[in-house]
């Protein structure tokens, strides 16, 4: 195995120098695979200049690869950063490749997480890049910040993880009022066996299903919906829960690279606020937040143009 992924990279970095010299100015769209954490690891490359900024997206989940739906909210991205969506540890062609040899924890996706920032930075030859987040993507995005803030031209977290359990209470007294006042038997009985904070499995995947129904998603109410989340949970459940612990708050508060805050509150949640507190609370170089009144939680389906927008025409003057 060792052998196996150390030829892929070599194979890689060999592809790569080469489109490298041959791409510059034209359109960049490639795959590669780097060894990360000791495992062959897949990233995406979109682009138009290799001279321009580097544009690390982590994705949430865990587990939930960006790759498939990236080019929907990137387009015009990629026309001023050289874009990097990546999968990590056990999810989409990261796992397709190769399985983690050892076990899930917080600590060892961070760990990738800061390994992945500086191959990039040395692989492409440059100081800093852009970091973006989305959700869980936070938790490894606030600590690359903390441990590498001299890496990083800016830091974007797209509907942050800050306090979860305080966001779970906030969620599930809400759906509970719903369910109540629109006297849906089905939702009051499965909510009511939910412990807050979260313990089990079927404390998460009662309040997502509720919630993804208040919202409209159509998908949690088919039959396919429980069988597909619990084999999420059976992965990932552990590490999810291990991750969001810790609030944030309790955490550091002054960082040394700009921090920028994009969060919808179109669903009308109380819980968006609890990132909007700790934009006030924390302290940095450069901050700003952005609401989206148009989404929720996945702003990136809702209003694309408006995320590329801000990047290009506000973040990135002001910080490269």
């Amino acid at each position: 195995m060792q052998i196996k992924s150390l030829f892929l990279i070599l194979q890689s970095f060999l592809m790569f120098t080469a489109g490298a010299q041959t791409q510059k100015g034209k359109n960049i769209d490639k795959q590669e695979q780097v060894l990360i954490g000791g495992i062959v690891q897949t990233i995406e490359i979109k682009g138009t200049d290799f001279n321009n900024p580097i544009l690390l997206f982590l994705h949430g989940g865990p587990g939930t690869s960006l790759i498939p739906v990236s080019e929907s909210f990137t387009q015009d991205l990629q026309k001023h950063f050289v874009v990097v969506q990546w999968d990590q540890r056990q999810t989409g062609s990261t796992l397709k490749t190769n399985a983690s040899p050892v076990p899930l924890s917080t600590a060892l996706l961070q760990a990738d997480a800061n390994e992945m920032v500086t191959y990039l930075l040395k692989h492409f030859n440059k100081p800093k890049l852009y970091l973006v987040s989305h959700s869980w993507g936070s938790i490894l995005g606030f600590d690359i910040a903390s441990k590498q803030p001299e890496s990083l031209y800016a830091y974007i977290c797209i509907s942050a993880l800050i306090d979860q359990n305080k966001n779970a209470q906030l969620t599930i007294d809400m759906l509970n009022k719903w369910a109540t006042e629109n006297t849906i038997a089905e939702a009051q009985t499965e909510l009511a066996r939910v412990k807050v904070p979260y313990q089990t499995p079927d404390d998460l995947f009662y309040a997502q299903k509720w919630l993804f129904i208040h919202n409209g998603v159509e998908f949690a109410k088919e039959d396919d919906f429980k069988p597909t989340y619990y084999r999420w949970l059976d992965v990932w459940f552990p590490t999810w829960l291990a991750s969001v612990q810790n609030n944030r708050f309790n955490q550091q508060q002054e960082f040394q690279c700009p921090i920028y805050f994009f969060e919808g509150n179109g669903d009308q949640q109380q819980s968006h606020y609890i990132v909007e507190d700790y934009y006030n609370w924390i302290k940095a170089p450069k901050k700003d937040f952005f609401w989206f009144t148009k989404s929720g939680h996945t702003i990136f389906n809702t209003e694309p143009d408006k995320i590329q927008s801000l990047l290009i025409e506000h973040i990135l003057p002001k910080t490269n």
